[in-house]
C-alpha cells in the first residue's frame, strides 16, 4: 500500500508534483527557522560558558590550589561606546594559574588582545586608543577566551607593585570555571542572560513558526478536492478507511521529509548569515551555531509525523463515507465558543500583570502561553468572526458580487478565513513586536544622554575609593588643553570636612570641592552662587545623563587657595563632542591614572544601546521573514480555492455570468475576512503587548509611531495585491471543458 501510495503521490502530472514541491518548500523553510532559532540560544548558552574565566576576581570566590598566587585586576575601557574588558595580571612565581585562551603570562610591558581588538588598534590612531596599553602585543587570545568574534578584551601584563593599590585587585590561585555564589558588581561575566534571551528567541520562535504552520496547511490542501474524490473513488470500489488514510498521510508525508531534508541543508547555509544577527548585541561564532542530538532528532522525526497527522486531519470527511464527497451539505455554522480561547489567552496575560513569576522558567511559561494561545485563538476565532462580518455586510447590501460573497463566507465561513489565517497572524506578530520593542527603546533610549554631556569626559575616584592624586601635573593639564576640540576643565577635590553639602543632604555626605573659576568652564555642570569661590559637587553632577546647567550649587566656607591644596579626586574635561577629542581626552588621564577610571555619559548607556540594537535586529528578522511567508499564504491559499471551484464558476460563466462578476467575488471573498480579522488581530497585538510590558517591565505602553502604520497599510495594500494578481488565473480555468462532467 506504501508503495502504491508513492507512486499515486508522483503520478498526477504537473499539479501534483508542483503541490508536493510547494508543501515540501513550506516545510523547509519552517525546519530551517526552527533549527535555527534552536541553535541560537544554544549558542547563547556557549558564549556565556566561555565567559565564566572573567569572574575570577569576584570577592565571594573560595576556591583555593596549591600554587603561586596571581595578582588579577579586572576593569572596563570604552572606545566609541565599544565595551573593552581588561585584566591586569601579575605572576608571584612560575606556577602562578594562565587564563583560557593564553600558553603563558604576559610578561610586565607586554599583552594580549582579541583579535577584534587588534584590528581595532591597528585602525583606530594610537593616541585615541593604542597609547592606553603598556608595552608591546605579544600575541591574540584564543576562540577559547571570548563570547563572540566582535569581543573586545585585553589581558596586560605588569608588576604586581602596579596591581597590588588598584581598587579591587586581588590574589587569585584559579581561574574562575562557573559562576560565583555572589555578585557585588564584581562579576564581568555574568554575560548574556541565557535564561532571559531564551524567553525572547521563544517567544520569537512561535511567532516565526505559527505562520510556516498555517503555510503548510494552506499548502496541503491544495487541490484538496480533487483529491477528495479521488479517495472517495477509492472507498467505492473497495478501499478500506485506514488504506486511504495510509494513501494520504504518505503523500503529505513525502513532501515533509523532502521539506525536512532540505531545511536542514537550509539550516547549515544559513549559519554563517544567523552568526551575524547580533541577537545579544554582538555576533556569535559559526561554530556555536550547532544542535543537541536531541534536537535534532526531534526534528527530524516530529516534523513529518506532524505533516502526516495534518494531512490525516485534513481529508477526514473521506474516511466516513464514499459517498461523503459527494453528497456535500452546508457546514455547521461555527459558534460563539471559538472566540474563548483568544479570550482565554489574553485573560492568561492579563493575570501576570502585577504577578510576574519570580524565575525565568517561570516567565517562560507564563508568557510564551500566553502569546501561543493568543495565536491559536485568532485562528480558532477567525470562522466565527468572518461568518459574523459577512453576515452583517448582506443585511446592508444588493450588489450581486456583494450578496454572492457574503452568502458563501456565511454559509463556509472556515473556507473564506482559511486563505487570510497567515496574514493576520503575520498583523498580529508585527503589531506586538512593533510596541514591545518601540517601548523598551522609549524607556531606555535616555540612557545615551543630551548632547551637552556626550561631550564630556570624566576620569577619577568612585565616591567609596580614596583620591586619585595630590595634586595633577601641570603638563598633564597642558595636554588635556591642548588636544583639538577641547573645550573646558575642572578639578573635583577632596573634601574631608562635608563643606558645601545641600542642607537637606544626608548626613556624612561629602560633595566633591570645585572651584567657582574651574566651574565657569564646564557650564553643563552648573554653576556658582553669586560672591562664591568654591562650591561643593556631588559626583552625581559629573556624571548626569541630562545637563545640569540651571542648578546653582551650594558655597563652601573654605578659599579657593586652600581648596586647590587638597588632594584631587576627579578631572571633568568636555570636549566638542567628537570621538577623535573624547578618546584622545580618555587616553591621556588612563596612562596617567591606570588604576582608575574613564567614564562618559556614553559609556553607561553603551550596553543597552548594544542589547536594543540586538533586539531591533530580531524584530526586522520577525517582520521581513511573517510577513512574506504570509503573503504566500495568502497566494496559495486563493489559488487553491480557484482550483476548487473552477467548474461552478466555469458553468456560472456558461449561463451567462460576466467574467468582471467573479473576478469581484473571488476579491471580496479574501478582502472581507482579512480586513475584518486584521483589525481584530492588530487590536488584539496591541493589548498583548502592553498586558506583556506591564507585567515583565512594569512599563506602559508607547504608541508607535507612523513606521508602523504605514508599514501595516503596506502589508493590507500588498495583500489585496497579491489577491488581485490570482483573479486573471480565473479567466484560464473556467473555461468550457471545465463544465464537463467526469
Amino acid at each position: 500500500m506504501i508503495r502504491f501510495a508513492l507512486r499515486l503521490a508522483v503520478s498526477g502530472g504537473k499539479e501534483a508534483l508542483a503541490r508536493l514541491f510547494i508543501i515540501a518548500a513550506a516545510v523547509a523553510v519552517g525546519v530551517g527557522l526552527l533549527l535555527s532559532t534552536l541553535a541560537s540560544i544554544n549558542a547563547v548558552d556557549k558564549a556565556n560558558d566561555r565567559l565564566l574565566w572573567t569572574n575570577t576576581g569576584a570577592a565571594s570566590r573560595t576556591e583555593k590550589a596549591a600554587v603561586d598566587p596571581l595578582w588579577w585586576w579586572d576593569h572596563s575601557d570604552y572606545y566609541d561606546g565599544k565595551s573593552i574588558f581588561e585584566v591586569d595580571v601579575a605572576a608571584t612565581g612560575p606556577t602562578a594559574p594562565v587564563p583560557p585562551g593564553l600558553a603563558k603570562l604576559p610578561a610586565p610591558g607586554e599583552y594580549y588582545v582579541s583579535p577584534a581588538l587588534a584590528e581595532l588598534l591597528r585602525t583606530a590612531p594610537a593616541v585615541e586608543l593604542g597609547d592606553r596599553l603598556p608595552g608591546r602585543m605579544a600575541g591574540l587570545l584564543g576562540d577559547e577566551a571570548l563570547a563572540s568574534p566582535d569581543s573586545l578584551f585585553a589581558v596586560i601584563g605588569r608588576t604586581p607593585a602596579e596591581i597590588e593599590d588598584a581598587p579591587g585587585a586581588s590574589q587569585v590561585t584559579t581561574i574562575a570555571t562557573t559562576l560565583p555564589p555572589s555578585c557585588d558588581n564584581d562579576c564581568p561575566g555574568m554575560g548574556v542572560r541565557g535564561d532571559a534571551m531564551t524567553l525572547i528567541l521563544s517567544v520569537v520562535a512561535g511567532a516565526l513558526i505559527f505562520p510556516v504552520v498555517i503555510f503548510i496547511g494552506t499548502a496541503t490542501r491544495l487541490s484538496a478536492a480533487t483529491r477528495e474524490q479521488r479517495y472517495a473513488a477509492m472507498r467505492l470500489v473497495g478501499a478500506t478507511p485506514r488504506q486511504v488514510s495510509v494513501i494520504s498521510a504518505v503523500e503529505s508525508t513525502v513532501a515533509a521529509v523532502a521539506g525536512t531534508v532540505v531545511g536542514f541543508g537550509l539550516f547549515l547555509l544559513l549559519r554563517p548569515l544567523v552568526a551575524t544577527i547580533p541577537f545579544t548585541g554582538a555576533r556569535f561564532f559559526v561554530g556555536d551555531l550547532t544542535l543537541t542530538p536531541l534536537q535534532t532528532v526531534g526534528a527530524a522525526l516530529g516534523v513529518p509525523v506532524a505533516a502526516a497527522i495534518a494531512a490525516r486531519l485534513a481529508l477526514r470527511r473521506v474516511t466516513i463515507s464514499p459517498l461523503g464527497v459527494s453528497r456535500r451539505v452546508t457546514p455547521k455554522p461555527p459558534t460563539f465558543w471559538r472566540v474563548v480561547p483568544l479570550l482565554a489567552g489574553l485573560a492568561e496575560l492579563g493575570w501576570f500583570v502585577n504577578r510576574r513569576p519570580d524565575t525565568t522558567n517561570g516567565q517562560t511559561a507564563a508568557y510564551l502561553t500566553g502569546f501561543l494561545v493568543i495565536m491559536l485563538g485568532l485562528v480558532i476565532a477567525g470562522p466565527w468572526l468572518t461568518m459574523v462580518a459577512a453576515r452583517a455586510v448582506a443585511l446592508r447590501t444588493s450588489r450581486p458580487a456583494t450578496l454572492i460573497a457574503v452568502r458563501r463566507l456565511a454559509d463556509d465561513p472556515k473556507a473564506g478565513f482559511r486563505s487570510v489565517a497567515g496574514l493576520v497572524l503575520a498583523l498580529f506578530v508585527t503589531t506586538a513586536t512593533v510596541c514591545i520593542i518601540g517601548t523598551i527603546n522609549e524607556n531606555r533610549g535616555a540612557l545615551s544622554g543630551d548632547p551637552q554631556t556626550r561631550a564630556a569626559v570624566e576620569h577619577g575616584a568612585m565616591v567609596d575609593e580614596p583620591p586619585m592624586t595630590g595634586a595633577v601635573p601641570a603638563q598633564l593639564l597642558a595636554d588635556l588643553r591642548a588636544v583639538p576640540g577641547f573645550r573646558g576643565l575642572a578639578l573635583g577635590h577632596d573634601n574631608p570636612q562635608a563643606l558645601g553639602a545641600a542642607p537637606n543632604e544626608r548626613p556624612g555626605f561629602s560633595p566633591n570641592l570645585v572651584l567657582c573659576t574651574d566651574l565657569a568652564q564646564i557650564p553643563v555642570v552648573g554653576h556658582c552662587p553669586a560672591g562664591a569661590s568654591v562650591v561643593g559637587v556631588p559626583q552625581w553632577g559629573f556624571l548626569s545623563l541630562r545637563s545640569t546647567a540651571e542648578v546653582e550649587w551650594f558655597a563652601a566656607p573654605i578659599s579657593a587657595e586652600a581648596a586647590a591644596e587638597l588632594p584631587v579626586r576627579n578631572v571633568y574635561v568636555t570636549t566638542d563632542g567628537s570621538t577623535a577629542a573624547m578618546e584622545q581626552t580618555r587616553t591621556l588621564l588612563t596612562k596617567a591614572y591606570p588604576q582608575y577610571r574613564a567614564r562618559t555619559v556614553g559609556d553607561w548607556g553603551s550596553a543597552q544601546q548594544q542589547q536594543l540594537a540586538g533586539w531591533r535586529q530580531l524584530a526586522n528578522v520577525v517582520l521581513l521573514t511573517t510577513l512574506p511567508i504570509a503573503g504566500c499564504s495568502l497566494a496559495v491559499s486563493v489559488v487553491a480555492g480557484l482550483s476548487d471551484r473552477k467548474r461552478p464558476f466555469a458553468m456560472l460563466r456558461l449561463t451567462g455570468a460576466p467574467l468582471r462578476l467573479l473576478q469581484r467575488v473571488i476579491g471580496l471573498e479574501s478582502a472581507l475576512p482579512l480586513l475584518v480579522v486584521a483589525a481584530i488581530a492588530t487590536g488584539t497585538g496591541f493589548a498583548a503587548a502592553a498586558m506583556f510590558l506591564k507585567s515583565q517591565m512594569h512599563y506602559d505602553l508607547v504608541a508607535p509611531g507612523a513606521v508602523y502604520y504605514a508599514l501595516t497599510a503596506f502589508g493590507l495594500v500588498a495583500s489585496l495585491g497579491i489577491i488581485a494578481s490570482t483573479l486573471p488565473l480565473l479567466k484560464r480555468i473556467t473555461g468550457p471543458e471545465a463544465a464537463r462532467n467526469g
